[in-house]
């Protein structure tokens, strides 16, 4: 089974030593969301740019969002769930939280409805820029599954992610779990009739 990896970068783009520029290098067909402006993100444009690399996506999206960019893919319109197959959601930025930057509000309130897609949210308990219980709470809300790395700051490569092989082993079994979700169903061949006895 195919799908389109799909980089959702966060706020002010992801440099070339972030595990998403490293694996944007390394997963076949994999393309990055083009935002016009990263400095200052407009949640119309971010939204409505990473929309438009889901619809032109050749096979079911695959999204690996990064803190700003977790916000924006679970704020896809929802006629689009369809065309995505999973995603997954490292270190959400809680733009909702005291003292977030103004252009990060603009993002507020954040989409909370349940995802119809295999989905895995990767967290930390000392992120600065998300709370453990925010991240909980969010996939709560967003059905997702919940991974919790301890000290891993906002999981980025200031934090000490590059490769980061274990977030590919985490992105590897999504993928698996996906593939299994949107395999056509097989079709059964009937026994073949037993001759009449005469």
């Amino acid at each position: 089974m195919r799908f389109q990896p799909i980089i959702v970068p966060g706020w002010r783009n992801s440099g070339p030593d972030h595990w998403q520029s490293l694996w944007e290098r390394t997963l076949p067909h994999a393309v990055r969301v083009p935002q016009r402006d990263w400095e200052n993100p407009d949640p119309q444009s971010w939204i409505g740019t990473l929309a438009a690399c889901v619809e032109a996506a050749p096979w079911p999206a695959l999204l690996i969002a990064h803190s700003l960019g977790c916000i924006a893919a679970a704020a896809l319109p929802a006629a689009l769930h369809g065309r995505i197959a999973a995603a997954l959601l490292v270190a959400p930025a809680d733009v909702e939280r005291p003292g977030a930057p103004a252009c990060l509000g603009a993002f507020a309130p954040i989409a909370t409805r349940s995802l119809p897609f295999q989905s895995v949210v990767v967290a930390s308990d000392n992120d600065p820029y998300c709370s453990l219980a925010r991240a909980r709470h969010l996939a709560e809300q967003w059905g997702s599954r919940l991974i919790v790395l301890p000290g891993a700051g906002h999981i980025n490569a200031e934090a000490g992610f590059g490769a980061w092989p274990q977030g590919l082993n985490a992105l590897r079994a999504l993928r698996r779990r996906a593939a299994w979700r949107v395999r056509p169903p097989s079709r059964r061949i009937p026994p073949m009739a037993q001759p009449a006895q005469g």
